[in-house]
């Protein structure tokens, strides 16, 4: 059997615990075997050591002081922590898998831009919105240039945690930075709603592009797009579930109001695996799934590069 990776994630709130709940039971490649917070109240170190999992509210130096070191950490608390701890991490050697919008690393979005990143000890996982709206964006512009991308992402307020309400400026930055570097816009603009509705609201998200005007009228180009976006949504179900366009792209032709383009609505909706909040958080799977993913083919890879050099020094 071949052995797994070790993890630890920083930072037990609503992510972090759904991530470990998630890698326990989806991750091929990852044993997590460290939850570190600050808060020796915390519900989520509660949970992680009912499963089995060695916790601690000693925060980072405590982790950095254990005997044995996790192979990668997850971050998963809030971008200004992330911004102290992430040389130490590097500096002890340890992967991160950053899912606060710190983006210190370059950002990653599976469906898009994984194999890319094979070589990178730190890479940013954006945001919530970031992850369910990328993708779209990226389906759309290897068709035809996007001028302009702009998203809104609308989550229920109980599925937000203390990491979330104190990231509200850097999640929208990150997010529109994303839509540029790895969706491929030439400008993105991210706007985020936390929506106190009772009952909660699932995640929606609104993905609004640019079009140049041939691409907007019926024809080739528009069954490109269109079947361009049906092949990433697959690919992103094949970790996400509970992700679903709820209707068909929204095709508006060219008018002098968009300065002559024609623009693209897409509408999305995910649907939590219920791991730790209920099915409205899928805010929370939309991320650690992306993280999930990510961690494990990073462990296929590091596996290769392993037995690359093990074959090498074999034969020399």
């Amino acid at each position: 059997m071949t052995k797994k990776l070790t993890a630890a994630i920083v930072g037990p709130g609503n992510i972090g615990t759904d991530l470990l709940k998630k890698l326990q039971r989806t991750s091929k490649n990852i044993e997590p075997i460290y939850m570190i917070g600050v808060d020796p109240n915390s519900d989520g170190l509660a949970r992680a050591e009912a499963l089995g999992i060695k916790a601690s509210a000693g925060g980072v130096d405590w982790l950095l002081e254990q005997e044995v070191l996790p192979d990668i950490v997850f971050e998963a608390t809030s971008a200004s922590a992330h911004q102290a701890n992430a040389q130490r991490y590097r500096d002890a050697g340890i992967h991160a898998i950053d899912l606060t919008p710190a983006a210190i690393g370059p950002y990653c979005c599976p469906a898009v831009n994984l194999e890319d990143l094979a070589a990178v000890d730190n890479v940013n996982m954006i945001t919530c919105g970031g992850q369910a709206t990328t993708p779209i964006v990226a389906a759309v512009s290897r068709i035809v240039p996007v001028e302009y991308a702009e998203i809104v992402a609308s989550i229920s307020s109980r599925s937000a945690g203390p990491g979330t309400r104190a990231n509200v400026d850097e999640f929208t930055e990150t997010t529109a930075r994303a839509l540029e570097v790895v969706g491929g816009a030439q400008k993105g603009k991210a706007i985020i709603i936390l929506n106190p509705v009772e009952p909660p609201m699932k995640m929606r998200n609104t993905v609004y592009c640019s079009l140049p005007a041939e691409a907007a009228r019926p024809g080739d180009l528009q069954d490109q797009i269109r079947a361009s976006i049906q092949n990433m949504v697959e690919t992103v179900q094949e970790y996400v579930e509970g992700y679903r366009l709820t209707a068909e792209p929204q095709f508006d032709e060219a008018s002098d109001a968009w300065n002559g383009w024609g623009r693209l609505t897409v509408l999305i909706e995910v649907t939590g695996a219920g791991d730790y909040l209920p099915d409205y958080a899928g805010n929370l799977d939309i991320i650690t799934s992306a993280a999930v993913a990510t961690a494990d083919r990073y462990a296929d890879l590091l596996r290769s590069d392993k037995d690359v050099v093990t074959s090498t020094s074999s034969n020399a």
